[in-house]
């Protein structure tokens, strides 16, 4: 039975590891993609905006962008506080990402890039929401011991 109880423990262990690294991962990419709109240090974001949402909101191209830098912080910082919500709020940001992309035509790799990353967010919110019900608090895990 200790053997049991042995592969359970490193198991769980396991989980609460693969839960931290997407919990941080998906609070600070978010932030960090999210403050560069307004900077363009990593790239020119504006680019990657399909004609079709201009057309549809009537705001200035970088402006939009920069209106999906203060979104993508807002979802970093929910992934932070609250990982079961933030980290369906980055799935489906990142599902719309996909759809402009999409529309934009010629990123094709980053479509799919952003539908990986979608699904880790979603493993997020599930794990979280699966950690919320077994354990009320989701503490960072001790390493294992030899």
């Amino acid at each position: 039975m200790a053997i049991a109880s042995n592969n359970t423990d490193s198991t769980n262990h396991l989980v609460l590891r693969a839960y931290w690294v997407l919990r941080i991962a998906f609070t600070a990419v978010p932030v960090i993609a999210g403050i560069d709109q307004f900077t363009n240090k990593l790239t020119n974001w504006d680019m990657y905006l399909a004609p079709q949402a201009t057309s549809i909101v009537p705001i200035p191209v970088h402006t939009l962008m920069m209106i999906s830098g203060v979104i993508e912080i807002i979802a970093g910082l929910l992934v932070a506080f609250v990982p079961r919500i933030g980290g369906w709020l980055v799935a489906i940001w990142l599902w719309l990402i996909v759809i402009n992309l999409l529309l934009a035509g010629g990123f094709y790799d980053n479509v799919l890039r952003d539908l990986g990353l979608s699904l880790g967010a979603v493993a997020l919110a599930l794990l979280s929401e699966g950690l919320r019900r077994g354990r009320p608090s989701a503490q960072p895990p001790q390493p294992l011991s030899a």
